[in-house]
């Protein structure tokens, strides 16, 4: 039980009636809360294909969107900085949106866990499409 951030990959998938559908079913069963960030519902309504307009507001809706606060943009900032040093390009999104799921005191799911090397966040991997 507890909190699962949703990222890009997932919502994708649940969008397109993928397995990750069925994922997201089961996790009401285990008295989850399914979480994205503000982040994560720039990049779906980006990537919108016109049909999905209606779904990915129904979806998004009902999510709860974890908000990004100053701590979250420093410890992003800081990930970004301390991975760069080791030779470790992050992007800014997965930064902003790992945060939001750390601080928000919950668990990531995602189709790239590589995007999310963390030491400190717990990430699931939902392999996209499967």
């Amino acid at each position: 039980m507890g909190l699962v951030l949703l990222d890009t990959t997932v919502l994708i998938d649940v969008l397109r009636g993928r397995p990750a559908l069925q994922r997201l079913r089961l996790m009401h069963d285990r008295l989850d809360v399914p979480a994205t960030s503000p982040v994560n519902v720039e990049e779906i309504v980006r990537g919108l294909r016109p049909a999905e307009q209606a779904s990915a507001t129904d979806l998004v809706d009902g999510l709860f969107v974890v908000p990004l606060d100053r701590a979250a943009g420093e410890r992003a900032g800081a990930w970004r900085r301390d991975f760069a040093l080791r030779g470790i390009t992050l992007s800014q999104a997965d930064c902003l949106i790992a945060a939001a799921a750390l601080f928000a005191g919950g668990r990531l799911a995602t189709g790239n866990p590589r995007h999310f090397p963390m030491p400190q966040l717990e990430v699931e991997h939902w392999p996209v499409g499967a």
